[in-house]
């Protein structure tokens, strides 16, 4: 449906530039935006790789572990009915640990993976379990330490100062995955009273 709505956004800037004469206008900005998206797709590039060897470096010396051994707990609570120990709970946390460190493009996969190994505890494959839904809100909100995307844009476009949306970032993420859970949390509880 997007695709749809993205081309008939197209075709109708196509068409009124043709009918106001200003076909020179679409021509130059379809150019800049190329150019534009090169280069700040090679700034993210850059970033991103840093980030990645330095979630590498995190992994070898065993930060991520640590990390994982911190949030254990938190992940058992937030996600009830899935066993301890099951594949699901590590992909979690290696998805959590890469949103927390701000690396999205890193934690998809992840996520992905666990939402594979949460389909096979659901015992109603054409409906998403409780669990899948917990962690689609988590991940939807997520509470980001280092926003490394924005920091890389912020840089691209030459910023004074790329880092001081840090500090904003963690609140306004913190406030939004607490308000995500609140209302999982509501909807889990509907969910378990209508099937009681």
């Amino acid at each position: 449906m997007l695709n749809v709505i993205w081309l008939g956004l197209i075709v109708i800037s196509i068409v009124v530039a043709a009918m106001t004469g200003r076909m020179e206008a679409i021509n130059a900005a379809a150019f800049e935006g190329a150019k534009t998206g090169v280069t700040v797709s090679l700034g993210l590039l850059s970033v991103l790789a840093f980030w990645m060897g330095m979630m590498r470096i995190a992994e070898k010396s065993g930060l991520l572990e640590l990390l994982a051994r911190v949030l254990s707990p938190i992940i058992q609570a937030l996600f009830p009915d899935v066993p301890k120990g099951h594949p699901a709970m590590g992909y979690i946390l290696s998805n959590m640990s890469a949103n927390l460190l701000g690396l999205g493009n890193a934690a998809t996969p992840m996520g992905l993976k666990a939402m594979e190994e949460l389909q096979k505890l659901n015992p109603d494959k054409q409906n998403a379990s409780p669990a899948m839904c917990t962690l689609l809100a988590i991940n939807t909100a997520s509470i980001t330490i280092i926003p490394t995307t924005m920091i890389a844009i912020r840089m691209q476009y030459g910023s004074v100062n790329p880092v001081e949306i840090v500090g904003t970032t963690l609140l306004s993420s913190f406030a939004a995955t607490i308000v995500a859970l609140l209302i999982d949390r509501m909807y889990r509880y509907r969910h378990i009273r209508r099937h009681r």
